[in-house]
């Protein structure tokens, strides 16, 4: 395990200094360094979580975390035990085609999204998580494709990344802006993808000793 976590420490240290992404503002957000068998993947950063330099550091991450406490993941233990990581880095921005967005950030491009998959590549292949929780459309179309979150959402999908094989439960995008999670089908949808995560073995193994 100590040799995962030097190189997953080495990783981070590149993936600090990466620039690849004219459009991209940095510096690149990370969660911290832990050796997992569950791995969560955002979508990109937003400038709050820019300056704290933490996966979910504000209003989203209070809702998500919200979430997670239900299930008996409390913020901090979560932070130290699942490892974050996400589809984009580095925050957006907020200008789309030359505009300033009125609410909400910039779609990453898909030359951004393949600019930055060689870290989430190298993490799911160094630390082969047996559960993957991608939140948002953005981060489940990753893994599967998702039209509508009613389609994926609530259930246990298994899948091959990479050659890797993992259960994947999608999580809606905790967004205040978004009221899917907090009406009918959405509600009971996230209610069951929860209920998913509690039960499966990878999370029971984080939850055993707490």
């Amino acid at each position: 395990m100590s040799k995962i976590l030097s190189q997953l420490k080495q990783h981070q240290s590149k993936l600090a200094n990466c620039k690849l992404c004219d459009d991209m503002q940095g510096p690149p957000v990370y969660g911290l360094a832990c050796v997992s068998k569950v791995m969560l993947v955002g979508q990109a950063p937003g400038f709050k979580e820019i300056e704290a330099h933490k996966p979910f550091a504000w209003t989203a991450g209070k809702t998500l975390f919200n979430w997670f406490s239900q299930i008996n993941l409390e913020e901090n233990y979560f932070r130290n035990q699942v490892y974050m990581s996400a589809i984009c880095r580095c925050f957006p921005g907020k200008i789309q085609n030359g505009v300033k967005l009125k609410t909400g950030d910039r779609v990453p491009s898909s030359k951004e999204i393949d600019n930055c998959s060689q870290w989430l590549d190298f993490e799911i292949k160094l630390l082969k998580p047996e559960l993957i929780i991608p939140v948002g459309k953005l981060a489940i179309n990753r893994f599967i494709t998702c039209k509508k979150l009613t389609d994926v959402v609530g259930k246990q999908h298994k899948i091959t990344y990479n050659n890797h094989n993992s259960d994947l439960i999608p999580l809606p995008h905790p967004s205040g802006a978004s009221t899917w999670p907090r009406t009918e089908p959405g509600k009971t949808l996230l209610s069951k993808s929860l209920k998913l995560i509690q039960s499966h073995p990878s999370t029971q193994e984080l939850t055993h000793f707490t």
